[in-house]
């Protein structure tokens, strides 16, 4: 089991946290109010990055640079793990604790040329950002926009600053949506290259599909929501 990092060590930029670059600052300035309190301030950033920050599980990249939180704010879409690095950087740019952490979860929400690339239902290394509000660590998943959440008839998830933001294990009309299958643990940045090598290991056709750009094109996501969710 890894050592956890305190909450002192979660304040400070990181590789891939990048919580020092101008637009992640101008961003986590203008959300974020002093007067308003840690706690409000990270519910308005959690809200920010699940709604403003479209899940697009097409951009899986294999190159660092797309995992910087920068990148993923400059991009405006991406998938739960460089979603919750934005999340852990805005929060430290707010000098509000954060690090990452990652599961192994059955996922009921995708589409037919997801599976056909992934060839399984389980998501390896799903993200998630843990905050360190009024003394204890909370966890906060900001991946599915509430559009989404909307065309799958999933609950979207909430986060009040006090309690766990955690997949739903059921939708809306009691199907199965999410099963949590392996706790990864929690770490102060992404650890790069034991991703890599899971993904490689679990997903050779989703990562040459992504390294072909065949699967990135602005609108493919959306245009295969449609079509899997048409009644």
């Amino acid at each position: 089991m890894i050592d956890l990092p305190q909450p002192e060590e979660c304040l400070a930029p990181s590789r891939f946290i990048d919580s020092e670059h101008p637009s992640i600052v101008a961003l986590a300035t203008s959300l974020a109010e002093p007067a308003a309190g840690e706690v409000a301030n990270a519910v308005s950033l959690y809200y920010w990055v699940r709604d403003q920050v479209r899940y697009n599980p097409y951009r899986v990249g294999t190159s660092p640079q797309a995992y910087l939180a920068s990148a993923t704010l400059a991009a405006g879409e991406s998938w739960c793990v460089p979603k919750a690095l934005l999340l852990a950087a805005l929060c430290r740019a707010q000098e509000i604790p954060a690090r990452v952490g990652y599961a192994d979860v059955r996922n009921h929400l995708s589409t037919e040329r997801l599976r056909q690339s992934m060839q399984t239902d389980v998501f390896y290394y799903h993200g998630y950002t843990s905050l360190f509000l009024e003394g204890r660590w909370v966890k906060a998943t900001p991946a599915f926009n509430i559009e989404l959440c909307e065309k799958f008839s999933l609950r979207p998830l909430e986060f009040n600053g006090r309690e766990d933001s955690l997949y739903h294990e059921f939708d809306v009309a009691g199907n199965r949506h999410m099963e949590y299958l392996n706790d990864r643990g929690e770490y102060l940045d992404l650890p790069f290259d034991d991703l890599m090598t899971t993904m490689r290991t679990h997903y050779p056709g989703l990562l040459a599909a992504a390294e072909s750009k065949g699967m990135s094109r602005a609108g493919e996501w959306d245009a295969d929501v449609e079509l899997e969710t048409r009644g």
